[in-house]
């Protein structure tokens, strides 16, 4: 049944266009104070993470075992030569690669820039360089904005961004640092209250890794309860509107190269990382023996379901949740169940758990159990390709046990982040007295729309 109930700390109707314009303005000068020492935090992880890959740039990422002995693998240099960019072939037209349009984009943009370069191996490092150096710049973007959204009383726990050790080791596998810059400025924008701003940029995340479209569901479950759904209708109206702008042209002029990275995605079976590879490896029941069809199946029906449990948590908690805590709940479910987890999916969630939960213990176990799988997965890709008496091999069983746990530490956050959705008077964020830092129009307006449930023990009634 719904009902209406008088959120805490209750503000009167949006404020005017001039308020808003000066919430923002005081919130990035308030950021400017400490931005030096952020940027030169993402500037030091950017050079650790730069110089993790020195043996690949050597010469290991030309010896498959070698670069999973170092440690160093990527895809972007591999890819230069894979996906046809050495031999000038164009994204999508002539070649038909695996990522969104504006992943295809910036590997057609380095391309250009290394064309000069004589020798094909010369202009393959190059490639990766230039690449790395655009990355660098979106950690440092995407540090500033977790900054942003965390406020002012918070803003340094964008450290935990920057000094992120799994990030630092995953931080230029792929290209997820884009999406995770422009998700995390689309979250800036929203708290700066520009819903319109807020979902372009969350539109071109899109474009660039299709786990940000995740954020609807919770930022429509918030508005909803707090009675905003007009601000919600204008970041997806616009959401969709920049996603078609840069998606259609390519759907035009190379319809088939455009939809292999959806065919790709319902295609491919369980891979490293996920829980189902595990249940693959054990040929269990059913979820370890099903089709791809049965498996897309599968995970599409369990995300659901999780979905469906964050929905009745955003509308049915004691006092409205955090957007950040719903949007990590969110990731964290499509993670859990998906088929595939690569190891750099890490840099999705760093951010939004600084935001949703910013206490060391819980942060660290999580970090220590993905540290423990990046290493795990290029031991066990060693027994993979050279044998399980090959230096730096390991088991199966150690590998599948860094599997569980990483899988445990994202369950154990989740659990932790749902005990503070709860039992509000425990989460550290709103200690200080603040409703929601990156709510934007959410921060401290009535509900309008609440599920009623009488919770157990001493939340019986606060929900009513």
């Amino acid at each position: 049944m719904t009902g209406e109930r008088a959120g805490q700390n209750a503000l009167p109707q949006p404020a005017p266009r001039r308020q808003r314009s000066s919430y923002a303005r005081s919130r990035w000068a308030t950021l400017a104070g400490s931005a030096g020492l952020l940027v030169v935090a993402s500037l030091i992880a950017d050079a650790l993470a730069f110089g993790a890959k020195e043996a690949c740039r050597a010469g290991a990422w030309n010896v498959g075992v070698e670069q999973y002995q170092a440690h160093c693998y990527t895809d972007i240099y591999p890819l230069y030569f894979g996906e046809g960019l050495s031999a000038g072939q164009v994204p999508y037209l002539d070649h038909h690669v695996e990522y969104p349009v504006v992943i295809g984009a910036v590997m057609e943009a380095m391309a250009w820039l290394v064309r000069p370069v004589a020798s094909p191996a010369a202009r393959g490092l190059r490639y990766f360089d230039f690449t790395v150096a655009l990355l660098a710049v979106f950690l440092l973007i995407g540090v500033l904005a977790t900054a942003y959204c965390a406020g002012p009383a918070r803003r340094w726990t964008a450290l935990l961004v920057a000094f992120s050790p799994a990030l630092i080791l995953s931080a230029f596998i792929n290209w997820d640092l884009i999406a995770m810059a422009l998700m995390m400025l689309a979250l800036a924008a929203w708290t700066a209250r520009r819903p319109a701003l807020a979902g372009v940029l969350l539109g071109l995340a899109v474009a660039t890794k299709f786990y940000p479209v995740v954020t609807l569901w919770p930022l429509f479950l918030l508005c909803l309860r707090a009675g905003r759904l007009r601000s919600f209708a204008v970041t997806v109206g616009s959401a969709a509107a920049a996603w078609l702008a840069v998606n259609l042209p390519v759907m035009i002029v190379a319809p088939s190269g455009w939809a292999t990275f959806y065919r790709f995605s319902e295609q491919r079976g369980a891979d490293w990382g996920s829980i189902y590879y595990f249940f693959q490896y054990l040929r269990w029941p059913v979820v370890g023996t099903a089709s791809v069809h049965g498996l897309n199946l599968m995970a599409g029906l369990v995300f659901a379901i999780a979905c469906a449990g964050v929905g009745l948590l955003a509308l049915a908690a004691p006092r409205r949740p955090r957007l950040a805590q719903l949007i990590f709940l969110t990731t964290a479910a499509f993670l859990l169940t998906n088929k595939v987890w690569s190891p750099q999916y890490v840099i999705w969630l760093v951010p939004l758990v600084v935001l949703a939960r910013p206490k060391m213990l819980g942060y660290l176990v999580w970090q220590a159990a993905e540290v423990g799988y990046f290493y795990a997965i290029w031991a066990y890709l060693i027994t993979v390709v050279a044998g399980p008496k090959t230096p730096g091999a390991i088991s199966a069983s150690l590998y599948f046990t860094a599997v569980l746990g990483r899988f445990g530490a994202v369950v154990l956050l989740a659990c932790l982040v749902v005990a503070d959705c709860l039992r509000p008077e425990r989460d550290v964020v709103r200690s200080d007295g603040v409703d929601d830092p990156a709510g934007g129009v959410l921060a401290g307006a009535s509900d309008r729309v609440v599920l009623q449930i009488r919770w157990r023990g001493d939340l019986a009634g606060s929900a009513g």
